[in-house]
């Protein structure tokens, strides 16, 4: 356990607020869209190593691009990859200075939670690339690249979203507004 989560549990925080409550059941939704389309890239790295080619890596992409509905009603973004960049951009500008200032003592989870922003753009233009790379060269070496960055992807999305949820959703709840 962390000395965070040891300072929660002894009651040294403050109180839940509902405006804490609502953003953090705001994640978990912006989350649980992000789950459900890590659940089409894992099929889609199934398919290209079943031989799929890469005209249709390319639209299968394009298309989880396109429906991220959070992100279509509430900033009009048509990119899924730009969905998740934007929501992480949104957290490391909004919502990490306001945890931090709220309990310092959280210091090291946002760090953690930064880094893993870092990682997973990173990861979005290796899989951007590689799909690219496909469309031009369909070879096994390309069907490789999409396939580990999409696995790696949804590897590495689903522990960063079930870390943030563990070790920011106590902080969060208590938070009175969304900026320090």
């Amino acid at each position: 356990m962390t000395e965070h989560q040891d300072r929660e549990d002894a009651g040294e925080a403050g109180p839940e607020t509902e405006r804490g409550k609502a953003l953090f059941e705001e994640l978990l939704w912006v989350h649980s869209i992000i789950r459900r389309d890590l659940a089409a890239v894992e099929q889609l790295a199934a398919d290209v190593g079943d031989g799929l080619s890469g005209e249709a890596v390319e639209d299968a992409l394009g298309e989880l691009k396109v429906r991220g509905p959070l992100w279509q009603l509430k900033v009009n973004c048509l990119r899924y990859c730009r969905h998740v960049h934007a929501h992480h951009g949104a957290e490391d500008v909004l919502l990490f200075p306001t945890l931090r200032a709220t309990d310092p003592s959280i210091g090291p989870v946002v760090d953690r939670l930064e880094a893993d922003h870092a990682r997973v753009s990173d990861l979005l233009d290796v899989i951007e690339a590689a799909a690219r790379a496909l469309t031009d060269t369909d070879g096994d070496d390309a069907r490789r690249r999409v396939i580990d960055g999409l696995r790696d992807l949804h590897v590495h999305l689903l522990e960063h979203l079930d870390y943030e949820e563990h070790n920011a959703g106590p902080t969060m709840r208590r938070l009175d507004r969304l900026w320090a």
